[in-house]
C-alpha cells in the first residue's frame, strides 16, 4: 500500500468530531489551531533565509511572484494584493499567480492544479529576470503547476522558494529555500484550508513584511508607505505622522494635506521645517529611508 503524505493522513484526536456538540467542536479545532504558531516556529531560520533574498531581490530592482493552486494559491494572491496599499509598492513588484486564474479566485477549478502549461503560462506573463523571486505554495508541494513553476525559476536563474507542510514534497528537488511548516493532520482529513493555509498565512505574512522592513517600507513598526485612500487610512496616516514627530494631531493632518497624502514626506517636512520639494530630495538621496534622514 502507498504511503499515505502527512497533508492527507487522518487524525486521531478528531475521529470522533461528527458525534461532538458545536461547542465540543469548536474546541477540537481551536485544540489543532494552536499548534500552528509552534510549527512556524521551527522553520524561522529558513524563513529568515527567504525573508532576505526577498528583500535582495527588492533592493536590486528584482520582483516576487507567488504560485499555489487552490487555497495556497487564494493566499499568495491576497498576500500580493495587500502590498500595494501597505508598503505603497508599485503594482508588478509583487505578485500572485494561481492555477486556473482569476477564476479560481472564486469558484473551485480544481484540476488546473495538474496543468504544467497553466504554471508555463503564467510565468511567462511574469516574465521572469534573473534575481527574481518566485515562491510556490503548496500544502503537499506535489501539484504539476506549483513543481513546473519552481523548475521554471531555476531555468531563469531566479530564487527558488518552497512553501509546503509536507517534507516529502516534490517541489523540493527545485528550491533554494525549502520552508516546510510540520502542521501535521488536519481536524478534518486532507482539507488543506485549515492548518495548512493558516500556517501558510502567517510565513507569507512574515515574507512580504520582513522583506519590506529590510528595504525602509517602515519606521519603528509604522508603515510610513501606506497609500492613504480613505477617510480611515487618512487618520491613521496623521496619526502615524504625529507620533513619529511628537506633533499634535492637527498639526500632522496639515502636513500630510501638505505633502500629497504621504506618510512618509509629512515626516521629513514636520522634522525639517522644509517643503514637500526638499523633502522629495531628501528621501531621493537616502534612498527612500526615512530613518537616514530624520534619525
Amino acid at each position: 500500500m502507498q504511503n499515505v503524505i502527512l497533508t492527507e493522513q487522518s487524525n486521531p484526536d478528531t475521529a470522533g468530531i461528527d458525534l461532538m456538540s458545536s461547542y465540543q467542536i469548536a474546541q477540537a479545532i481551536n485544540r489543532e489551531d494552536k499548534k500552528v504558531a509552534m510549527a512556524v516556529e521551527t522553520q524561522l531560520k529558513p524563513i529568515g533565509e527567504a525573508i532576505e533574498a526577498i528583500a535582495q531581490s527588492f533592493s536590486n530592482g528584482g520582483r516576487l511572484a507567488y504560485f499555489g493552486a487552490g487555497t495556497s494559491g487564494r493566499l499568495g494572491v491576497l498576500d500580493a494584493s495587500e502590498c500595494w496599499p501597505t508598503f505603497g509598492v508599485e503594482h508588478g513588484m509583487v505578485c500572485g499567480f494561481i492555477a486556473g486564474g482569476d477564476k479560481a479566485l472564486r469558484y473551485s477549478v480544481e484540476a488546473a492544479e495538474d496543468s504544467e502549461k497553466a504554471a508555463w503560462d503564467d510565468i511567462d506573463a511574469f516574465k521572469p529576470n534573473p534575481g527574481d523571486v518566485i515562491v510556490a505554495i503548496s500544502a503537499s508541494g506535489n501539484p504539476n503547476y506549483t513543481l513546473a513553476a519552481l523548475q521554471k525559476a531555476k531555468e531563469n536563474q531566479c530564487v527558488a522558494i518552497a512553501l509546503t507542510c509536507n517534507p516529502e514534497a516534490k517541489f523540493k528537488t527545485f528550491a533554494d529555500i525549502f520552508i516546510c511548516v510540520p502542521v501535521g493532520a488536519e481536524a478534518l482529513t486532507g482539507s488543506s484550508r485549515m492548518k495548512a493555509g493558516t500556517a501558510q498565512k502567517m510565513v507569507l505574512n512574515m515574507l512580504s513584511t520582513g522583506a519590506m522592513i529590510r528595504i525602509g517600507k517602515t519606521y519603528k513598526n509604522y508603515m510610513i508607505d501606506v497609500r492613504l485612500k480613505n477617510e480611515k487610512l487618512i487618520d491613521r496616516g496623521s496619526r502615524i505622522v504625529a507620533e513619529i514627530c511628537k506633533i499634535n494631531p492637527e498639526e500632522a493632518a496639515c502636513y500630510i494635506k501638505k505633502s500629497g497624502k504621504s506618510v512618509k514626506k509629512a515626516c521629513v517636512m514636520a522634522v525639517k521645517k522644509c517643503s514637500r520639494k526638499k523633502a522629495e530630495e531628501l528621501l531621493a538621496n537616502a534612498g527612500g529611508i526615512l530613518r537616514k534622514v530624520i534619525g
